[in-house]
């Protein structure tokens, strides 16, 4: 019987001296401690660990219990006597054991446990685990933060609910666990601000780093990925309170405004390894970002933040962040770079920003990563909405800074739409610049040398006109709106002195890319005709390609409605070219 192992071993172990005890003792003590667990005899085992004249034994080998413990906590429903036992006994061992030995069994239960048991596991251990650290005399620091790098180790791998229903239902208890952990880390906040405020300089440096890292990975996750907007119907949203404990962590600690202004050269290990320091500093990367996020954005902590700086350097400290951000695909991390984004320029008037920002290189990626979300994300009202903040960027510029980027646009976008969306862009500063009369550079020379990359096909004669109509339809418009606004007398826009190579690289290339595209898509109309004559069934699938891209397969009707499409697009440029031909030689012949 398990009760009788047990207190064999015990009434052997009773007549020792401490240092006697052997590798079988322990063993033994083990297993039969482990089965009385597992036959239900809780209150036996519970017995022997609240005698006294086992207290040196317990001591030396309570520590070997953890993990059976544990599984039976788990195991036994909330109502259950036995795991009302196993808490006390668990308990018992936290006061009488070694405290060195006891922490190592108590991370390496953590450690073992993965999916669903882990916030559970986590959750019953943060209180022996807390009650342990402050036992131990050596290495403090040390054993906190190797705790919660252990802790957070075992709960990254989770999914972190996002949804309403996902947050209220916290299957996995991670919500409820985040929490756990940063009221288990608080006693140890305490010690640090005590400290500190006890002296300009923190005495217990080493502490203060380890929780500083928890800081940045707790920040990297959950709160990288976590939704952060108030829900209706949750009084107190989990992820919100545990954002606003890291924040005043941060604050008491003193780090919370040198990190928003950090610029990714926060601190940061050294490794001698270039993979893992470049992984240290991507974490590190992610975690500014969302402190950012946290405090422009929710505006967590914001109270604390002093209201000194200019929006434009707000924006211009914000930009490293937002690339990193919008770098990323998942719809929870790429809206909260555009929500970063957004927030940064609303702050600011229009026309207020220099064109000397653009002398810093993130000021033209951001943009160009913009564009990729605008042309590739799979999500409609995140590509809506960065077409809207890209708009907001152009408007904070100066004249010379919406030209400088607009030019940097329509040399990188790669993409029709984008193109055309510039030009109409273009065409409106141009507008402005007419009725104004005081911005040079949407007239006379640097608007020809801005025209010279718009009004031209980029493959001449052989440009795909179907893909490119979107950029070719705004050139149009442009030109028609320059031949009617801008009198050949006047010529603000220098744009009657450029007709010859208008003609040479636009108009003349773009009439014979329409007479061999509308033939060619005329000569497939009539094969599909012709084919689906010959065919028994109007509703065989088939394939066709169009500008290069294969289409998904559809039916011959179709493929028909396509192509007829295709023609429709090229009547209408047809149209606006013919227009823009007729005001030229008007007011060629007028002149």
């Amino acid at each position: 019987m398990a009760v009788d192992e047990l207190q064999a071993i015990i009434q052997r172990c009773q007549i020792l001296e401490e240092a006697d005890f052997s590798g079988e003792d322990f063993n033994l003590f083990q297993v039969a401690g482990q089965k009385c667990l597992e036959d239900g005899y809780a209150a036996q085992l519970l017995e022997v660990v609240q005698n006294e004249k086992n207290k040196v034994i317990i001591k030396n080998m309570g520590w070997n219990l953890i993990c059976p413990l544990v599984r039976c906590i788990l195991v036994y429903k909330q109502e259950d006597d036995n795991r009302k036992h196993c808490l006390k006994i668990l308990d018992l061992l936290v006061q009488l054991c070694n405290a060195k030995e006891l922490f190592l069994g108590l991370l390496e239960q953590i450690e073992q446990i993965s999916g669903e048991q882990v916030c559970k596991t986590v959750m019953l251990l943060l209180q022996p685990l807390q009650t342990v650290l402050f036992k131990l005399q050596n290495k403090k620091a040390y054993s906190v933060g190797l705790s919660l790098a252990v802790i957070m180790n075992q709960l990254t791998p989770l999914p972190v609910p996002y949804t309403k229903q996902q947050i209220q239902e916290d299957k996995l208890g991670l919500c409820q666990c985040c929490n756990a952990v940063v009221d288990f880390a608080k006693p140890f906040v305490n010690e640090v601000v005590k400290n500190v405020e006890k002296s300009s300089e923190c005495n217990d440096t080493e502490l203060k780093e380890e929780l500083l890292k928890f800081c940045m990975k707790s920040l990297k996750y959950p709160l990288l990925t976590a939704q952060l907007d108030q829900l209706e119907s949750i009084e107190e949203h989990p992820f919100r309170r545990f954002a606003t404990e890291i924040i005043d962590i941060l604050w008491d600690m003193r780090e919370l405004i040198q990190l928003v202004f950090s610029h990714h050269k926060g601190k940061s290990l050294s490794w001698e390894n270039e993979e893992f320091a470049d992984m240290e500093q991507k974490n590190s990367a992610d975690s500014l970002a969302c402190l950012s996020y946290l405090m422009f954005v929710q505006y967590f902590g914001f109270d604390y933040f002093p209201m000194v700086f200019s929006p434009s350097y707000l924006l211009q400290c914000n930009m490293a962040h937002i690339e990193v951000l919008l770098k990323r695909t998942e719809e929870s991390v790429l809206s909260k770079g555009l929500d970063l984004f957004e927030s940064t320029l609303l702050r600011m008037e229009d026309d207020s920003l220099l064109h000397q920002y653009l002398e810093f290189s993130n000021f033209i990626t951001v943009p160009q990563n913009l564009v990729k979300v605008m042309t590739l994300c799979p999500i409609e009202h995140l590509r809506k909405k960065s077409l809207n903040i890209l708009q907001l960027f152009i408007n904070k510029f100066d004249a010379e800074g919406k030209y400088t980027l607009f030019r940097c646009l329509l040399k990188t976008s790669n993409h029709a739409g984008v193109e055309g969306y510039v030009i109409k862009n273009i065409k409106d500063q141009i507008h402005l610049a007419l009725m104004v009369g005081d911005n040079s550079w949407f007239t006379g020379h640097h608007l020809v040398s801005l025209l010279d990359l718009v009004l031209l096909l980029p493959d001449g004669a052989e440009t795909d006109l179907l893909q490119n109509s979107d950029r070719i339809m705004a050139s149009l418009n442009l030109l028609r709106y320059l031949m009617i606004k801008d009198s050949e007398y006047d010529n603000r826009t220098g744009i009657w002195n450029m007709l010859a190579k208008i003609e040479q690289n636009f108009l003349k290339p773009l009439h014979v890319g329409l007479n061999m595209s509308k033939a060619h898509y005329e000569a497939e109309i009539k094969n599909k005709k012709e084919n689906r004559r010959d065919s028994n069934s109007l509703n065989t699938i088939c394939s066709l390609t169009v500008s290069g891209e294969k289409m998904p397969a559809m039916t011959p009707e179709m493929q028909l409605q396509v192509l007829r499409s295709a023609l429709f697009t090229f009547d209408l440029i047809e149209s606006v070219l013919a227009r823009v031909e007729e005001l030229i030689e008007v007011k060629i012949k007028a002149v």
